[in-house]
């Protein structure tokens, strides 16, 4: 119980969070009837079981009729300041965000998606003192593959209005990174990092794909990375962070139970772990609930807990000086916290 209370109340970061999977059921109704929108659920009971979806297909068909709900800047400001203040309530102080800006561009500009998030954004800031950076992605599906350079030539001239880094998501199968090297070459040779999804639904040939074909400085999920021996040697050599979404991984079917996740074995290999949500509401989740979750199951201790949001830290791409202020902020509520609950 007293460690439950440390993981509710501890700061935390969270590196692999989807703006658009973070929308509650509540607000997409909102968001359909304002955008006359025709959903296959009409009241917040039969969205919530809508939501339930029972693989991965269907997960991408609820992910895209979301999307299409989101039809103007005051959506997108709806959204991004919802999603902030349930971060503020867990005590995320900071979160890197992915959104999709192609699939909503025939509604709403590139730029107009981004000013406004980041309206909320700075609004956030003043109410909560939580923050955020952007990581807009492409899907795997994007054809053709030229249109992918219009989103990435945006994503670089950007930076520093609060995009931080560039992704790949969407079905990884039959889409290998390698489609999109030319694209993340623009994004790389402009320093702006690449973070894909690999390792998924797909295994190690998608993650190498990621990493050498698109220069990842993290993977987003990467848990099959245990099925290369080599694989697993050269992200322990290298460190290179593994983003992982437990209950995501269980409702894709990745693995058939939390029990049977490979978190263990991705520590007992040496592996660089941090633990996120993925998409909250649809997963029946939070990024406290994963801990929660993890500690009930692997049965880990507070220094373990600690360790993984002290990686989210390290792994995050906050400037040097603002990570090693975060850090000190976070252990000093550490003991703080510690010292109240007799921990």
């Amino acid at each position: 119980m007293t460690l439950k209370k440390f993981i509710q109340r501890m700061p935390k970061v969270e590196l692999h969070v989807h703006l658009e999977g973070s929308i509650q059921p509540k607000t997409l109704l909102t968001l359909a009837e304002r955008n006359n929108v025709k959903l296959p659920a009409e009241s917040l009971e039969e969205m919530r079981e809508w939501y339930q979806f029972s693989n991965f297909a269907h997960f991408i068909e609820i992910y895209f009729a979301i999307c299409d709900c989101i039809r103007t800047p005051d959506d997108f400001e709806l959204i991004a300041g919802e999603f902030l203040k349930y971060q503020a309530e867990q005590n995320i102080k900071y979160s890197e965000v992915i959104f999709t800006p192609y699939t909503h561009h025939e509604h709403v500009r590139f730029d107009d998606q981004l000013a406004a998030i980041n309206r909320a954004r700075r609004e956030a800031k003043e109410k909560y003192d939580v923050s955020i950076g952007l990581v807009p992605d492409l899907s795997r599906q994007m054809r053709p593959v030229e249109e992918s350079f219009q989103v990435v030539d945006w994503a670089i001239e950007n930076m520093g209005n609060g995009i931080i880094a560039f992704g790949l998501g969407g079905p990884e199968i039959n889409n290998p990174p390698e489609i999109f090297t030319e694209t993340f070459k623009r994004a790389k040779d402009a320093g702006l990092p690449s973070l894909p999804h690999a390792g998924e639904t797909e295994g190690t040939e998608s993650i190498w794909g990621a990493i050498n074909a698109l220069s990842a400085v993290r993977i987003g999920h990467g848990v099959r990375c245990l099925e290369d021996s080599e694989l697993v040697a050269f992200l322990r050599e290298k460190q290179i962070p593994l983003d992982v979404s437990p209950t995501s991984n269980v409702c894709l079917g990745v693995a058939s139970t939390l029990a049977q996740h490979p978190l263990p074995q991705l520590l007992d290999k040496g592996l660089f772990v941090t633990i996120n949500s993925d998409d909250p509401p649809m997963f029946d989740t939070t990024l406290t609930d994963e801990y929660l979750r993890i500690v009930d199951v692997f049965d880990f201790n507070v220094a373990q807990i600690k360790q993984f949001v002290l990686n989210g830290i390290h792994a995050s791409l906050l400037p040097s000086e603002k990570r090693q202020t975060l850090e000190k902020n976070f252990r000093a509520e550490f003991i703080e916290l510690e010292n109240e609950l007799g921990l």
